[in-house]
């Protein structure tokens, strides 16, 4: 279906146009949060929607969160959607909707959604080959699960911040030759992945299978895992990530809705060995999104998320497999976005091969970050009629340690 043109100005050939319509939660000065849909430099203000009954939600749209409307389900979903483009499209409706468009640079964005649970998964084939070979030279770069089950770890919820958080650096235990010293990572990173909001929870002891991805899914938000490399390193063996991953998780202010990326879905890449059957997923597809890595506003990396191994609805699977209930506001993570060129990579410890291999950044030899570097992940999408969908971003800047 072609999408309809918008009255609201700039809406037409955006990024944030008609055909995207991303939530966020926004504040007005000392104002309270107000949940809100873009669309081109705009916030459609939704709490004053549903208060006007433009749209109805049952009150979940009047709330501080998303977590409510979030935990209505795919159809009521739907149903929101399809209003919000009809008052967003049809010039009847504009001298009611017209003051409730508030201009994006006077809203302050919060945290979209009560962040429940956080998981991270390891699904790059490119980047577990990097990192193998990188942290355990000499040895197979994939351990011998990998292409079995996809890889992840618990990480913590209380630490997932809005995009514009500054990050502060962490401190730990880091290896040395007289031993371990403790100190300010030396070696901090980033790590460009995609995350997948879930909405409609599951019970415990149930399985959520492949097939019923997007009945829980709600959508999507670009992810900065930030990784203390020399902490991560001395900690890791034999229990995985801990405090070199738990310290700081920025995500996109806007979350993008799977009704958004209709377009965006292609073949996923070939899996051999066959998997088990639980996570078999017909059609066996990812997203075509291509992700853009900015360094202190210089382009260092291009990763493309069509090539990642295990896709969102196997990881969704394989998370539930034992049992494990999933709750509304549960964020689960790809893992580090990696394609086959360097300069597709999805953290610079593999842009630079573990230190070894500085790159140019502003003129300067660079590895790690330092203090006052700002990393931002951009990423663009297929939408109908040959739009492009440009997902919010997701950026951080480093402060000193405390």
């Amino acid at each position: 279906m072609s999408a309809r043109a918008s009255w609201v100005t700039g809406a037409d050939g955006s990024g944030f146009g008609i055909h995207h319509l991303p939530y966020g939660v926004f504040r007005v000065g000392a104002g309270e949060p107000r949940i809100g849909v873009r669309i081109a430099d705009v916030v459609l203000d939704l709490a004053g929607a549903e208060a006007a009954d433009l749209v109805l939600a049952g009150g979940a749209l009047c709330q501080p969160t998303l977590n409510t409307f979030l935990a209505l389900g795919a159809p009521q979903w739907t149903a929101v959607r399809q209003r919000i483009t009809e008052l967003l499209t049809d010039p009847a409706h504009r001298a009611a909707v017209e003051p409730l468009l508030v201009p994006l640079d006077q809203v302050r964005m919060e945290l979209p959604f009560e962040v429940a649970d956080y998981v991270d998964f390891y699904s790059s084939e490119q980047h577990a080959s990097n990192v193998g070979q990188i942290f355990r030279p000499g040895q197979p770069p994939l351990l011998p699960n990998w292409k079995h089950l996809p890889i992840g770890y618990h990480g913590r919820a209380g630490t997932v911040v809005v995009s514009g958080t500054p990050v502060l650096r962490p401190q730990g235990q880091r290896p040395s030759k007289d031993g371990p010293v403790f100190g300010p990572s030396a070696r901090l990173d980033i790590e460009a992945e995609v995350g997948f909001v879930v909405g409609v929870p599951s019970p415990l002891g149930s399985r959520v299978a492949a097939a019923d991805f997007a009945d829980h899914v709600f959508g999507v938000v670009l992810v900065n895992d930030w990784s203390a490399r020399d902490i991560q390193a001395w900690e890791y063996q034999p229990l995985g990530p801990f405090l070199g991953k738990s310290f700081a998780t920025s995500i996109a202010a806007w979350v993008t809705p799977l009704d958004a990326l209709r377009h965006a879905y292609v073949a996923a890449p070939e899996q051999d060995p066959q998997v088990l059957d639980y996570l078999r997923d017909e059609p066996h597809v990812g997203l075509d999104l291509r992700l853009t890595v900015s360094w202190n506003g210089e382009r260092v990396s291009e990763p493309p998320f069509a090539g990642m191994y295990w896709t969102p609805a196997q990881q969704l699977a394989h998370l539930t497999v034992n049992g494990a209930a999933l709750r509304t506001g549960d964020l689960y993570a790809s893992g580090t976005v990696s394609g086959v060129r360097r300069d597709q990579v999805g953290s610079f410890l593999e842009l630079t091969w573990g230190g070894a291999e500085p790159v140019t950044v502003g003129g300067t030899e660079r590895t790690f970050l330092v203090d006052g570097d700002t990393v931002t992940i951009t990423a663009t999408a297929p939408g109908p009629d040959g739009a492009t969908i440009e997902l919010g971003e997701v950026t951080g800047t480093i402060r000193p340690a405390c």
